[in-house]
This record gives structure tokens, sequence and C-alpha cells, in this order.
């Protein structure tokens, strides 16, 4: 049993969209991931920066256009904090990645074995 050209072409041209949909996807998923480690990668050099100055060098953090005193171990936190979140970032979008790639597999496998097909659902 086959289906009407215009329910084959609907079908196709749904399959295609699919297809292109989860690869841009995927790139955006990867930039993401990409930016969010750079960012590790800078809190981590930061940190181990400021573990090699003695403990009483006073530290100073940009706020608009001045500068002000802050403890060192404020900083400590906050750059433990924001490495946490962002490895939780990086997990979720890990996770997201792997469903849009089965995603663009799956619709690959589907618009492979219809078009070997010959068009019949």
């Amino acid at each position: 049993m086959s289906l009407p050209n215009e329910a084959l072409q609907k079908l196709l041209q749904e399959l295609e969209n699919r297809i292109v949909t989860s690869q841009q996807q995927i790139g955006i998923a990867k930039a993401q991931m990409t930016t969010k480690q750079k960012a590790i990668r800078l809190l981590d050099l930061t940190s181990s920066e400021m573990s090699s100055l003695p403990k009483d060098t006073p530290i100073y953090e940009g706020v608009g256009k001045m500068f002000v005193g802050v403890p060192m171990s404020t900083v400590d936190k906050r750059l433990v904090a924001e490495k946490a979140e962002l490895r939780s970032d990086v997990s979720g979008l890990e996770k997201k990645l792997s469903s849009l790639e089965m995603t663009h597999k799956n619709s690959m496998e589907h618009y492979e074995r219809f078009v070997k097909s010959g068009g019949k659902a």
C-alpha cells in the first residue's frame, strides 16, 4: 500500500526539516558547551593564580568603573560557586547533546529507509 504523492512529499519534507533542525541545535549545544568549558578553565586559572599569592595580598574586583577591595576568601568562594554552576550547565548540555544526536540519528535512519524504499511508507 502506498501513500499519495502529496502525503509522501509532506512526510519527506518533515523528515528533512527535522534533520536540519537537529543539526542546528547540535551546533548550538556544542558552541554553548565550548563557551562554558572556556569559562571553567579561566576560573581554574584565576584560582591557581590566587593560590600562589600570599594570604595577605590585597585582592580587588572591578565594579563598574572602579575597583573594590575584597577578602581573598570571598573571591575564592565565588569562584568555587561559579565553577560548580558552570559544571552543572555543562552536564545538562551533555545530556541535551546526547538527546539531540539520538534524534538526528533516528531521523537520518528514517529518511534513508524512506528513500531506499522508493517512497513506499
